[in-house]
């Protein structure tokens, strides 16, 4: 919905939502595959940075306020300066949840009930884990909130009905809420807590889950595509806020809805929640910065040499990636093409993957292996047009065809690459022998890393022309040394019944970009 563009918020309810507030919107952003997004400077921004120690950059921001804030003209007339304006009004906006599978299945919360007991959608009700925290949804204020729930369920004497477990976002906001209660709130209702880290967003947790059965689970993280929290596409996870995550911990039902359903409290009686009030952005008493487990490096590490066992079944060093060798890439065969939604999540799986996380060798067998192919709608596999095996893993048919020497490429779909900036969806193909990623369109960021490793990220100038590539094509890129910022580079695909198509592919290389895939990976900049 926004590849490509640039979202930027206005208007007065902006003023209404807190510096954290407007960041977990951002971060969001990513999921539009929106390049950015920003809000106009505001009081809240000055005293977040107030808060967390950086004064003297919110006086800077306040000297030069307009600068930070849309022109007034662009306020009056915005229809006039953006191509697409969409307006929310916030007084009449209702809580929501979206999934599963994916951030942009989303539905008001009077909604949900009724698509529940829709036997179409599949969905489960019992609830059998919530999660709180993680990097986008656990602020000081979101925490608050969370917490105002929680004392209100102990007043009442109700236990969360489900596993509810706390990811605090840093050491900073797990050493704050300590000290102000709300861990403790959180946990008088049964709530864990667990480290501050990225945690069950990304597959790290131990899940007390014995079978492999369909089940529901409830997050406040930011992405929850197939798989992502618990290695198990069969887990319906759905996203709702901190707040609405707890309340729904309490209920153990996906069906309940706060505004409207009552729990039974610790005396047999019908009870309602009273919505949180309204929550502190930052602590009255500035943010505890905890225990720090910040290692300084010494001024100069010239002369410190990282001895890694050659044998370690977690680690290796990676050497530079070799510079190009001014060569065009001529008969690459398709390792796969890819249908549909491919987030990094599918190209780079995580969860139980992550032990294998500085071992790149062992860890790029996970490589494409949640992404579905287009010619025979499976997840992870293919056709070795080499060997004419099918089924076969897609890390192994790359395997196999850098071992005879070609360079391959994958085929993408819409923004491919959406979801988390994981760098090792980059890091693969490269080590693997690819040369280019062909795809309707990018994400922003993983089109960046796929640039700084080398790779070439190509778009199909005619949309369309995805359609055309069949899974035994090869593949031909030439005139690469003639490569510019804004020329189109000339792809030939050759089919196997001895014809073939000229396509146009697109690039946003700039010049220092092109000088990375010229010197094989912008770390080499560094190896002249």
């Amino acid at each position: 919905g926004a590849t490509n563009s640039i979202i930027e918020y206005f208007g007065p309810g902006t003023e209404t939502i807190s510096c954290t507030g407007k960041a977990t919107i951002c971060n969001m952003g990513a999921e539009l595959g929106a390049t950015t997004s920003c809000f106009p400077f505001d009081e809240s921004m000055a005293r977040y940075l107030r808060a967390t120690h950086r004064g003297e950059l919110a006086d800077l921001a306040e000297q030069n306020r307009e600068m930070f804030r849309a022109d007034q003209e662009v306020i009056d007339n915005p229809e006039s300066h953006f191509d697409r304006v969409v307006e929310i009004d916030l007084s009449k906006l209702e809580p929501h949840l979206v999934g599963p599978h994916s951030p942009d299945r989303a539905r008001p919360i009077s909604e949900l009930a009724a698509q529940i007991k829709d036997p179409a959608n599949g969905f489960i009700d019992e609830i059998s884990t919530a999660l709180i925290g993680s990097c986008t949804n656990s602020s000081y204020e979101d925490m608050s909130r969370s917490a105002d729930v929680a004392e209100q369920a102990k007043a009442l004497g109700i236990n969360v009905a489900t596993q509810l477990m706390v990811t605090p976002g840093s050491e900073q906001v797990r050493a704050t809420i300590e000290r102000d209660g709300q861990l403790e709130s959180l946990q008088s209702i049964g709530a864990t807590v667990l480290a501050n880290a990225c945690g069950p967003c990304i597959g790290q947790w131990r899940r007390p889950r014995d079978n492999e059965d369909s089940n529901t689970i409830v997050t406040s993280y930011n992405r929850n595509f197939p798989a992502r929290n618990d290695a198990r596409p069969q887990t319906m996870n759905f996203i709702a806020s901190p707040e609405m995550t707890v309340a729904l911990a309490l209920a153990g039902r996906l069906s309940f809805n706060p505004m409207t359903d009552t729990l039974t409290d610790g005396q047999g009686n019908q009870v309602m929640l009273e919505p949180p009030k309204p929550a502190p952005d930052v602590p009255e008493k500035d943010f505890d910065p905890g225990n720090s487990s910040y290692i300084a490096p010494p001024e100069d590490g010239s002369s410190m040499e990282v001895v890694v066992d050659p044998n370690s079944p977690r680690i290796e060093l990676i050497n530079p990636w070799p510079a190009w060798d001014q060569s065009d890439i001529i008969d690459a065969p398709i390792v796969m093409k890819v249908t549909g939604k491919c987030t990094t999540d599918h190209i780079s799986p995580a969860g139980p993957w992550l032990s294998l996380r500085g071992h790149l060798t062992k860890f790029s067998e996970n490589f494409l292996m949640g992404g579905i192919n287009a010619y025979n709608g499976e997840a992870g596999k293919g056709l070795d047009v080499l060997s004419g095996e099918t089924g076969v893993a897609v890390s192994h048919i790359a395997r196999h065809y850098q071992a005879e020497g070609l360079k391959w490429v994958v085929v993408g779909d819409s923004n491919y690459g959406e979801g988390s900036s994981r760098e090792h969806a980059a890091l693969s193909p490269r080590l693997l022998g690819g040369g280019a990623v062909i795809a309707r369109s990018f994400a922003r960021i993983h089109e960046t890393n796929l640039k700084k490793q080398g790779l070439l990220a190509l778009t199909f100038s005619d949309t369309d022309d995805y359609d055309k590539i069949r899974e035994d094509d090869r593949v031909s890129l030439t005139s690469l040394t003639e490569l510019a910022p804004g020329k189109p580079v000339t792809c030939t695909v050759s089919h196997s019944d001895g014809t073939s198509e000229t396509l146009s592919l697109n690039h946003t290389l700039g010049a220092p970009q092109i000088e990375w895939f010229r010197l094989g990976s912008a770390l080499n900049l560094f190896h002249q």
